[in-house]
């Protein structure tokens, strides 16, 4: 079956991920994340997008960007593309850098825009490699150097801005900000969930939930066939969940879940 098109953020922005192929490092040195930068200077001339925040971890990458030409799969295309040849051609490798098809989240409002940013930020520090004020490889060395920094990667005048008209407070309000903890650390994790190869029933059912607002999960197997056709369809697009998953957690049968899905199939031609 064909890959489902993204849906489109109405606010334009998107949390995007690239993980490295069997969760294996894609950054070994300085240079191999100043090459990375680099790419996102580049790809930024080229396709005019905002770039919020962004991590540079050994093994992943987190970026919050806002696309209004809606060419984001472009944009991570070109970056992922041009970091694996170089990757490839200084470490004398072949094949995939990076795991599957990028993963994004839709970003629609402005709370969850200020929380994202805090998220990627304290990606090192939830990792325990460093403290986020002496992390190099992500955007808080911008928010922090904010005035001294001639040649940015990242566009802190609109988070800054968003931040002011949300909260009332300057630059030094939303690096303490920063450093405190996450609202919705469980929403903005699910997308590190969708990187694996496989998910749990668990985690299909915290989808279903916490991202569809349905919390009587069993009651779906009760609904007009077209919304519950619609549901089983955004499920599917979720990465590694199965046709066998769904009806499993749905409590439905498997061939009303491929009917479902056929049907959304046709649709795309």
């Amino acid at each position: 079956m064909p890959r489902q098109p993204r849906r489109k953020s109405h606010s334009k922005v998107y949390h995007c991920m690239l993980r490295g192929v069997n969760k294996q490092d894609i950054f070994f040195e300085e240079k191999d994340y100043l090459q990375f930068q680099n790419l996102i200077k580049k790809t930024k001339e080229n396709f005019s997008y905002q770039l919020y925040s962004y991590v540079l971890m050994p093994n992943h990458i987190h970026l919050e960007i806002k696309d209004e030409n809606q060419k984001l799969s472009q944009i991570i295309h070109s970056m992922a593309t041009s970091y694996a040849s170089f990757f490839n051609k200084k470490y004398q490798r072949v094949g995939h850098v990076f795991e599957n098809r990028f993963q994004s989240k839709n970003v629609e409002d402005c709370y969850y825009i200020l929380n994202l940013v805090r998220y990627i930020h304290q990606n090192p520090v939830k990792a325990k490699i460093d403290k986020m004020e002496e992390y190099k490889w992500s955007s808080y060395f911008e928010y922090t150097k904010n005035e001294e920094i001639e040649e940015k990667i990242v566009d802190t005048e609109e988070i800054l801005k968003i931040f002011l008209i949300e909260n009332g407070q300057d630059t030094k309000g939303f690096l303490k900000f920063n450093k405190t903890s996450l609202e919705f650390q469980d929403s903005v994790e699910f997308l590190e969930y969708e990187m694996r190869n496989k998910l749990k029933d668990e985690e299909v059912i915290y989808f279903i939930k916490k991202e569809l607002g349905i919390y009587n999960i069993q009651e779906i197997q009760n609904y007009k066939i077209e919304y519950r056709n619609d549901i089983i369809r955004r499920i599917k697009e979720i990465q590694g969940v199965t046709q066998k998953q769904i009806a499993r957690v749905l409590g439905v049968t498997v061939r009303v879940v491929q009917k479902a899905c056929l049907k959304d199939t046709k649709k795309a031609f």
